[in-house]
């Protein structure tokens, strides 16, 4: 049977003792692990934990299956060059564009900038704003295409997502259209249309039940071409449930690979 388990790192500065927390999936491969993948995830009982929980379980047997091992990390404390250097993949699981140490931030901007690893974004990652007494990010603000969240559907909704460039790696063997189930969708200040590579958008139209939050042109799965590293961002990631679609799984596992170079 495959397991996680706990590591945790103790670290003292400037007289202060803290606790630096991370936990690494293994499990028996059917594979041998080729690379590395950091997962990074929202500290606490969340919002999205039932999210993050599949997600790590499908990590986990994916890992198994494609020869990728997963540091699974609920701080940023681990981050910086050296840490990011030993990974291939960057997926950033429902964890804010806020809350970073100042050293995990320069450094994931750098890796961006040169391209050293790929990143994987969803859902939360685009909360662009001020929030939990946390300024803006510039950085994060300019590579998630200059937007600033505005609204969501608090009772969720089941939306159509139309597929923009069905050549892009990301879009392999998905249909023109497919489902995204009751799912949380944000709207933002404007659309980042002018300044990413829109790969999919949702119909709002579609919703099922009818919902009145609504931003016009919708994208939901989108690339910034202006960094060097291979990027994508999936507005949807709420619910666990969401690991049970293929459509969504096919989504993933294709990131996987375009993201690790593959």
């Amino acid at each position: 049977m495959s397991r996680w388990y706990s590591l945790y790192i103790r670290l003292t500065a400037a007289g202060l003792c803290f606790a630096v927390a991370f936990v690494t999936l293994t499990a028996q491969t059917a594979r041998p692990v080729t690379y590395r993948v950091i997962a990074l995830a929202e500290p606490g009982q969340t919002l999205h934990q039932g999210f993050v929980d599949a997600a790590m379980d499908w990590l986990q047997k994916k890992g198994a299956e494609e020869g990728f091992a997963v540091d699974y990390l609920r701080t940023t404390d681990p981050i910086d060059e050296q840490f990011l250097a030993a990974h291939k993949v960057f997926i950033q699981l429902n964890y804010p564009p806020y809350r970073w140490t100042p050293v995990a931030e320069a450094a994931f901007k750098k890796a961006m900038t040169q391209g050293t690893i790929g990143w994987i974004g969803f859902h939360h990652a685009s909360l662009l704003g001020k929030f939990d007494g946390f300024e803006m990010s510039p950085f994060f603000h300019e590579f998630m295409g200059n937007i600033v969240f505005k609204s969501y559907i608090p009772d969720f909704a089941t939306g159509t997502v139309r597929v923009e460039d069905p050549a892009h790696p990301v879009l392999k063997g998905l249909p023109q259209t497919f489902p995204i189930e009751n799912d949380e969708w944000y709207t933002y200040d404007r659309s980042p249309r002018p300044d990413v590579q829109v790969l999919a958008n949702v119909d709002e139209n579609s919703y099922e039940p009818a919902r009145t939050v609504k931003m016009g042109d919708h994208p939901v799965i989108w690339t910034n071409p202006h960094y060097k590293a291979r990027n994508v961002y999936f507005q949807f990631g709420h619910k666990g449930a969401l690991l049970q679609s293929t459509y969504f799984t096919q989504l993933f596992l294709n990131s996987i690979h375009w993201a690790a170079g593959h």
